[in-house]
C-alpha cells in the first residue's frame, strides 16, 4: 500500500520508485489517497485518523538508549500496545472508511505483535515520505506500508524478511487487442501507455524502449483512460491492479497476467516488508521468527488474500538480498 532497485527516493512509495497507489471511487467508496507513486501516501487518509495518530505518536516508547539488540520489546509488552506508521495506501496500510486501521501489513501486525506479548496496534498516519524519518524520530514504533526494501532505505533502517514480492501488471482493453503482455510489447507497437507519476514501471518501460508514456494520477484514472481508448495500457503493480479491474466491475478493460520489469537485462522483483529503528535488532528477529512460522504454515497467505494477494507474491528473498548494494 511501491519499486525498482535503479533510481529511488523515499517520496515516491514503497516500491523505490514507487509500488503503486490506488484510490479508487468505486461502489461508492473512496480509497484514501494517492501517494506512492508521487508520492505522497496517503494524505487523504490524515483527515479522520489524524486525532488518533498524533495521540498514538505522544504515547511512542523512547528507545534513544537502547543497548545491544534494543530495548524496545520488552517496553512495549510493558506497554501493552505498538504504534505503526501508515502510509494510507491500499491494499498495503490505511484507515478504511470506517475509520478504522486495515490493509494487509496491519492485519499481519495484529497476529504477530499479539504472539509477542503485545495486544494492541495503534495507527500512526503520515506521507509515505516521512516513514522513516518519523520511525526515528520515535513519532512511532514500526513501518507497517509494505514498504519496498532497498539499499538506501537499509542504510537508514533494519528491515524484517519480506512478507510479499511484487511484479507489475497491464490493464488493457478487453481481450487485450494489441497482444500487450511484456514492455516490449508496448514498444514494439508503439502503444500509448500510462503509469502513475513517480512509478518505478516509467524506467522500466524506458528500459525496454517504450517512448509514449503519459502519467496520470492513480490506477483509476488509468482504467479510465483505457476505457476510454485515450492510452492502449495502464501500467502498475499486480496486486493494485487487479483490485481496481476487479472492484470497478468494468466490462471494457481487464489486467493483464504478471508482467516482469528488467533493468540492464535482468529481471527485477521487489519485495516489501516492515521496517525498525536500527538498535532494535531483538524485535526485528523476534518478528523474522513468527513471521516464518507463518509462511511455512501458510497462515500468511490467508491473512493477505482478502486484500488481493495470491500464492504468487509469497517471496522467500530474504530483505539480506535485497540489502546489497
Amino acid at each position: 500500500m511501491a519499486p525498482p532497485q535503479s533510481t529511488t527516493s523515499d517520496n515516491q512509495g514503497p516500491h523505490p520508485q514507487g509500488h503503486t497507489p490506488w484510490r479508487p471511487e468505486i461502489s461508492g467508496q473512496r480509497a484514501s489517497g494517492l501517494r506512492r507513486r508521487s508520492l505522497l501516501a496517503g494524505v487523504a487518509a490524515l483527515g479522520a485518523a489524524g486525532a488518533i495518530g498524533a495521540a498514538s505518536g505522544c504515547s511512542r516508547v523512547p528507545t534513544a538508549q537502547a543497548q545491544g539488540g534494543g530495548r524496545l520489546l520488552a517496553r512495549l509488552r510493558a506497554k501493552g500496545s505498538v504504534t505503526l506508521g501508515l502510509a494510507g495506501e491500499q491494499p498495503y496500510g490505511y484507515i478504511g472508511t470506517d475509520g478504522k486501521m486495515t490493509g494487509s501489513a496491519p492485519t499481519i501486525a495484529r497476529v504477530i505483535f499479539k504472539r509477542l506479548g503485545v495486544p494492541r496496534v495503534e495507527p500512526f498516519p503520515t506521507d509515505f515520505g516521512s516513514l522513516i524519518v518519523g520511525l526515528n524520530s520515535q513519532q512511532f514504533d514500526v513501518v507497517a506500508a509494505g514498504m519496498y526494501i532497498n539499499p538506501e532505505r537499509c542504510a537508514q533502517v533494519i528491515f524484517a524478511d519480506p512478507e510479499y514480492q511484487m511484479l507489475d501488471a497491464f490493464i488493457v482493453r478487453k481481450g487485450n487487442p494489441l497482444k500487450l503482455r511484456t514492455y516490449k510489447d508496448i514498444a514494439r507497437t508503439g502503444a500509448r501507455m500510462a503509469t502513475g507519476v513517480g512509478y518505478a514501471e516509467i524506467d522500466y518501460a524506458k528500459e525496454a524502449g517504450v517512448t509514449n508514456i503519459t502519467t496520470l494520477p492513480d490506477q483509476l484514472a488509468g482504467l479510465l483512460a483505457v476505457e476510454q481508448e485515450r492510452v492502449d495500457v495502464f501500467v502498475g503493480t499486480a496486486v493494485t491492479v487487479r483490485n481496481v479491474v476487479r472492484q470497478s466491475r468494468t466490462t471494457k478493460a481487464e489486467a493483464t497476467p504478471e508482467v516482469t520489469p528488467y533493468v540492464k537485462g535482468k529481471p527485477v522483483i521487489d519485495v516489501g516488508g516492515f521496517a525498525f529503528r536500527t538498535p532494535e535488532t531483538d524485535l526485528r528477529d523476534a518478528f523474522n521468527r513468527e513471521l516464518h512460522k507463518m509462511k511455512r504454515s501458510g497462515e500468511l497467505l490467508d491473512l493477505m488474500r482478502p486484500f488481493g494477494f495470491t500464492a504468487q507474491q509469497m517471496t522467500e528473498i530474504t530483505a539480506k538480498e535485497k540489502c546489497r548494494p
